[in-house]
């Protein structure tokens, strides 16, 4: 019955993502100020009803994506539906975050030639270019310096000096750009998934037609998706032994956002393991050749773009901001709370002391896992994927959308196993956590507990489906193959 398959999947699918496009059309977060008269308040009378409609049609995308991948769908079934579900999100004003309106207003920075490492969006002439973007800006970054690297804003400079900073086309440019990321991933995804010998169609189910991607790199048009993108695809040429084209384009992801730079570590296992010689010849190469191309590449990126080195310093800027995802900055706020309540001691000390140890045991945990890639015990780029999700779940400042930062990976290196299972329900629940206008309402964390219980139930009580059988990848009887891919876990059930 096409209801049941994968074409009737995505026909639902469809309908959901046309539904959550046309309630965030109006219930999204609407600029500031639009002289095109497209994307305007129309009133709280539409505005809550337009989302509930968008939260309604996240659900049915949600079902219809969990059951999408219980379908022996082919990859081009799977490519077929990914485009189906993205072309509703095409021309709709930014969903579920402001951050696109950051991104315009320091290109626009960048143009008038300020200082985005120094001052914020506000600094902008309310009646120049990028005036309506730095109206529209979240009122936590107004001030807020950059903390993204010179290729994106280089990338954002052109948006604003094209468009003018007009609010419609200059959103509509950084969705290309959201796009293109999107493309880089799937490309990516896809020769991954074949060196790693797992199904190509799983790894973009979970990968790209995840609705978690979807609301936040199509429709929120985060910077993370081309960080992603060019990380992935730094991955993909140095398993291929071009690790030298490889790290230059972690070097350029790396100018998007610096968590790219832990996947330098996970290349220079592939090198130390390709190398011939003595070892301390193999060590050295593996241990500072990777980054030694990535640093010439971010250094050529810095003198280009003109913006000077001063995202060196402004990494943590984020940081100072408390988002209830953070696990180490809920319990560092708890313990200094505590202690000003018994000792009458500073809370904020103490908050930064736990956001510190945080981060260590991410770093120890990142490196372990390096190790164990290093003595032939993990693939080096599912290791990546796990050492990227230890550093989101350890991270002082966590974003629902920060999880594809390591799901992504692990989608190209494991079909089936616990972690799959746990990052399926994770995809689910947080969708629910951040409003369409950006905002991250109470309720919006209730709805993703139900969803992770709901989901939960699901995958323990439902068997594993199995997909379309995975075709060896080209290096799976490569005689130099560091690593051979990773033996699946004992399926827990799947999505």
């Amino acid at each position: 019955m096409w209801a049941l398959s994968a074409v009737g999947y995505r026909r639902l699918g469809t309908a959901a993502a046309l539904a959550t496009a046309v309630g965030g059309w109006i219930s999204g977060k609407l600029p500031a100020h639009d002289p095109w008269g497209l994307w305007v308040d129309h009133g709280a009378s539409v505005r809550i009803p337009a989302a509930v409609l968008a939260y309604a049609g996240l659900t049915v995308l949600v079902v219809a994506w969990w059951q999408y991948g219980r379908t022996a769908a082919t990859v081009r079934e799977t490519l077929t539906t990914l485009a189906w579900w993205t072309a509703p999100f095409l021309l709709t004003p930014p969903l579920y975050s402001a951050d696109v309106y950051s991104y315009i207003a320091q290109g626009a920075m960048v143009v008038e030639g300020l200082d985005v490492y120094t001052v914020g969006p506000s600094s902008l002439d309310p009646a120049g270019i990028g005036g309506d973007a730095a109206a529209s800006v979240g009122h936590h970054w107004r001030d807020t310096p950059a903390p993204y690297g010179p290729l994106f804003l280089l990338l954002s400079a052109a948006v604003a000096k094209t468009t003018g900073g007009t609010i419609v086309p200059a959103v509509l440019a950084m969705r290309l750009i959201a796009l293109a990321s999107l493309l880089l991933i799937v490309w990516a995804l896809r020769r991954l998934a074949r060196e790693h010998g797992t199904g190509e169609s799983r790894a973009l189910w979970l990968g790209a037609l995840n609705p978690l991607l979807l609301m936040h790199v199509v429709g929120g048009m985060h910077n993370d998706g081309l960080m992603i993108g060019l990380m992935l695809a730094g991955c993909a040429l140095a398993l291929r032994g071009r690790w030298v084209a490889g790290s230059a384009l972690i070097g350029l992801a790396m100018m998007v956002k610096s968590p790219a730079a832990v996947s330098l570590l996970f290349i220079g296992v592939m090198v130390h393991a390709s190398a011939t010689g003595p070892q301390v010849r193999r060590w050295t190469k593996g241990l500072l050749a990777p980054g030694l191309v990535a640093c010439a590449v971010a250094g050529s990126a810095t003198l280009v773009s003109g913006t000077g080195f001063g995202w060196l310093r402004t990494q943590g800027v984020a940081g100072n901001i408390h988002t209830a995802l953070s696990l180490v900055s809920d319990l560092g706020l708890g313990l200094g709370e505590l202690g000003r309540l018994l000792l009458g001691t500073d809370p904020e000390p103490v908050k930064s002391a736990v956001q510190t140890l945080g981060l260590a045991a991410a770093v120890v945990l990142i490196l372990v896992l390096a190790r164990r890639s290093m003595n032939g015990h993990l693939p080096p780029v599912h290791a990546l994927g796990l050492g990227l999700l230890a550093l989101v779940a350890l991270s002082p400042m966590v974003q629902p959308w920060y999880l594809l930062w390591g799901l992504v990976v692990v989608a190209a290196t494991q079909q089936h196993g616990r972690v799959i299972a746990v990052l399926t329900v994770l995809s689910a629940a947080l969708v629910y956590e951040t409003h369409p206008a950006g905002g991250t309402p109470a309720f919006g964390f209730a709805l993703a507990g139900v969803a992770a219980l709901v989901a939960t139930l699901v995958i323990r009580r439902t068997p594993p489906v199995a997909g379309p059988a995975p075709v060896p990848g080209p290096r799976s009887a490569h005689p130099d193959t560091p690593h051979a891919p990773q033996s699946a876990e004992a399926p827990q059930g799947t999505a």
